[in-house]
């Protein structure tokens, strides 16, 4: 009787989360579905399935319409993807982020007063990869032509009605912007009037970026009619973004404004094709990009979870936060000390990601009380001494004080270079924070956490993509996001991404940057199969906070039997108890925030009350929820679900 009871009690809670309504509805596709960032960049997706497309090349058109429309992103950012192949029923792992340039040296900086390399300007930049990830995905996965994939962005670059977003985004950092006088041509448009962004509707023309884009075609156009295949052709055009006139001209414009990138930099990039890291968890396997990004710490969370009854806590009680909080602080704090690129240093990737290693760090949960947990030694789980002990020492000591007293590790990725006073007499989003919030309080209320939180929770983009055919597609690019530098005539915004490196071992002797080597960066697509047979991809906006989010959202499927825009719009915990990757140059501006979590406003007083008295500091939003974008496989009915976040203009268009 007990064991009905209990089945019964299951059933029902599994019958109210099927009808459980969302504020967005769940997408619905038997051909294909497409999912941007931008509702103008799914119709660039759709229109490429309609003109017999596969997912790669609609994810390329996604991708090629993102970056032309600035959403948190432009064409000198870096892209990062997973795609499922059907034919090989293998996932690959494309890397296209940019490297530092060979004038970037840990001196250099530090000679300039850094802790950590700028947040903005040319100084920021790696080089730009998403070009060469766009041509080496299409080329080798994808079935059409450059120009049938860029002609959306190309018309788009030719004048499209800018968004509120964005344009509001230009107004705001627009003091920023005049100070690079490429930046302050192509997005101030007005200059002079009152208000010197476009308007929202506006059409917003962006020449150069246009010529740009042509080029690549021409350059692909002159292979084609000299006899070369497909692939040839596109990587033609690759080759005259990092070896001729365009990159001499990003060059020329990057060195006028202070950059250190060179010609020789551009011609020695290479997008990586990789095998991805993967763990399983209950019988399902969930693909991750290597150590150079943040994406194997939810694979750390996957296999300490893992033998933890999630179900038996119960969604979102104390004691299921709590353990979610701790699970995240344990990886994370691996993260933060052993992640890096691995062609520069050997990672204890193996160790890390051992289901061995996992059961030690699990055992190190508190469930009555916070705790601020210290990376651990995977090295012997790879039977390694570890080379960092001593160094990990030093570390505990000298960042335990300035942890304990934290306050204010405010991470000003897209945070507004403007005064606060004048960026709430914008409409604006800011965050989750909607405008009519921000624009009610008196400033003095607008406080250090509720700024942290909600620039945690903004920033990149996603792109997810499928068709019946079996192709799959996930994408985090980001990079060139506003204030952006753009270089010279060629319309480009250079990346930001230089910041993710350290300049002192003590935090991260993985990390520390390096001419050629990929910073550690935060942008983490998510692909998973079940019986070998792709079951999900997601993604999600926001820096440190990514996979956070992508771990809910996953455990809210697996575990909580939720569909995927249930998921997608689920009220999320974010911690802060990490080092962040993004914003500030100095080290206070980095440290993390212990016991500090952001739950969702509609939290109980009584789980509120419990969460205080095991150590936690908390702050609130309305929508806590990534914003995810996903796509789950139905081979149950051969159908697709798709689930676009009820944040800012995610969009999905399916058929």
């Amino acid at each position: 009787m007990k064991h009905y009871i209990t089945s019964l009690a299951y059933l029902l809670i599994v019958l109210k989360t099927y009808t459980q309504p969302t504020q967005k509805p769940p997408l619905h596709g038997t051909h294909y579905m497409a999912i941007a960032g931008k509702p103008l960049a799914a119709t660039a997706g759709a229109k490429i399935y309609e003109q017999g497309g596969n997912a790669v090349d609609a994810s390329c058109a996604m991708l090629a319409a993102c970056c032309t429309m600035w959403d948190v992103l432009s064409w000198g950012g870096e892209t990062q993807t997973l795609i499922y192949n059907p034919i090989t029923k293998k996932v690959i792992a494309i890397n296209a982020l940019g490297v530092a340039p060979s004038g970037a040296t840990v001196d250099f900086f530090k000679n300039k007063g850094y802790d950590f390399p700028p947040e903005y300007g040319p100084l920021a930049a790696t080089t730009p990869g998403t070009v060469g990830g766009l041509c080496t995905m299409l080329a080798q996965y994808g079935t059409m032509s450059l120009k049938q994939v860029l002609t959306p962005a190309i018309t788009l670059a030719s004048g499209y009605a800018i968004d509120a977003q964005t344009a509001n985004s230009f107004e705001r950092s627009k003091a920023m912007l005049k100070t690079w006088p490429y930046s302050k041509a192509v997005l101030l448009p007005h200059i002079g009037s009152a208000r010197e962004a476009p308007m929202a509707g506006e059409v917003f023309v962006q020449k150069d970026l246009t010529q740009m884009l042509l080029k690549l075609l021409e350059a692909e156009d002159k292979a084609l009619r000299q006899g070369k295949t497909r692939v040839a052709a596109i990587m033609a055009a690759n080759d005259r973004f990092y070896k001729g006139d365009i990159a001499a001209e990003y060059v020329r414009g990057s060195k006028e404004q202070g950059g250190l990138v060179t010609m020789q930099d551009l011609a020695n990039y290479k997008v990586h094709i990789e095998e991805p890291l993967s763990t399983t968890y209950k019988g399902i396997t969930v693909y991750k990009l290597k150590e150079w990004t943040q994406g194997p710490a939810l694979l750390q969370c996957l296999n300490i979870l893992e033998q933890i009854d999630l179900k038996k806590l119960g969604y979102n009680t104390p004691q299921y936060l709590n353990t979610i909080y701790q699970t995240m602080s344990l990886a994370f704090a691996d993260r933060d000390f052993y992640y890096g690129d691995p062609k520069y240093s050997a990672v204890p990737i193996t160790g890390l990601l051992s289901k061995a290693y996992a059961t030690e760090r699990r055992a190190l949960i508190d469930t009555t009380y916070n705790t601020y947990h210290q990376p651990g030694n995977p090295y012997k789980y790879e039977n390694k001494p570890n080379p960092y002990i001593t160094l990990l020492q030093k570390r505990k000591e000298l960042y335990t004080t300035l942890n304990a007293t934290n306050n204010s590790a405010i991470p000003t990725h897209d945070a507004t270079p403007v005064p606060l006073q004048m960026a709430l007499q914008q409409p604006i989003y800011f965050g989750n924070i909607k405008e009519e919030i921000l624009g009610t309080q008196a400033l003095a209320n607008v406080t250090n956490d509720a700024l942290h939180n909600a620039r945690l929770t903004q920033g990149t983009t996603t792109i997810e993509a499928a068709d019946t055919s079996g192709w799959v597609v996930s994408i985090t690019p980001s990079g060139g996001w506003n204030p952006a530098c753009i270089a010279g005539r060629t319309g480009i915004g250079m990346s930001q991404r230089l910041q993710s490196f350290v300049l002192d071992s003590t935090i991260n002797p993985h990390n520390v940057l390096a001419p050629g080597k990929q910073p550690r960066v935060t942008l983490t697509p998510t692909l998973a199969l079940k019986d070998g047979k792709p079951y999900l991809c997601f993604g999600v906006q926001g820096g440190d906070t990514q996979d956070q989010n992508l771990l809910q959202f996953f455990i809210n499927i697996v575990e909580f039997n939720m569909t995927p825009q249930q998921a997608a719009e689920a009220a999320n915990m974010n911690t802060s108890q990490l080092w962040l990757s993004l914003g500030g140059t100095a080290i206070k501006d980095r440290l993390p925030k212990v016991g500090a979590m952001m739950v969702n406003k509609n939290t109980t007083d009584d789980t509120k009350n419990k969460l205080k008295a095991m150590g936690y500091i908390l702050s609130y939003e309305a929508r806590s929820s990534g914003p995810i974008n996903a796509i789950l496989i139905d081979h149950v009915h051969h159908t697709l679900w798709g689930a676009s976040s009820n944040h800012g203009e995610d969009y999905g268009i399916a058929w």
